[in-house]
């Protein structure tokens, strides 16, 4: 696999981890999106959206799925010491990266609307605030399972068709 760009090693040819710095970065934009949703909402006299169950359950399936693919692949790479064929471990390492920054968005938007609701003396504004948390703590979840799927994809060293 031959790429170009800054996540690019090459001196080694291999590809690092996702930089944490990245994931700070999509997770302060959507801190910044994610509270300005309420007051955006009320400037235009619309009311503020609801977190419904579904959407934390949604990122907490997310995040199962991500957990199960990377102790699987950490098993048949880790332990049982097999091959990946190339296409499976590109598939899984784009899978990976791409939830863990979706995922880093996601919780700081739930985190910055759940911000802007403190001290709000509407109606819903405790639920807003709760559900919002719940569901960036799911989204963080998630941003930690798709870390763990990446560092599962990673093969040592040693390993002759590691090149």
């Amino acid at each position: 696999m031959r790429t170009e760009g800054p996540d690019r090693d090459p001196e080694h040819g291999t590809l690092r981890p996702t930089p944490p710095l990245s994931l700070l970065g999509w997770a302060l934009v959507g801190l910044v999106g994610g509270w300005a949703v309420h007051p955006l909402c009320e400037r235009l006299s619309v009311v503020p959206p609801l977190v419904s169950a579904a959407q934390p359950l949604a990122l907490l399936l997310l995040a199962a799925i991500l957990g199960y693919v990377a102790w699987a692949t950490h098993r048949a790479v880790h332990v049982r010491h097999e091959r990946l064929e190339p296409h499976k471990a590109v598939n899984r390492l784009v899978l990976a990266r791409a939830s863990a920054i979706v995922a880093a968005l996601v919780a700081g938007g739930y985190a910055g609307y759940a911000i802007s609701w403190i001290g709000d003396p509407a109606e819903l504004a405790d639920e807003r605030l709760v559900r919002s948390l719940v569901a960036g703590g799911c989204a963080v979840a998630a941003v930690v399972a798709a870390l763990l799927l990446e560092r599962a994809c990673r093969v040592r060293k040693d390993d002759p068709g590691a090149t």
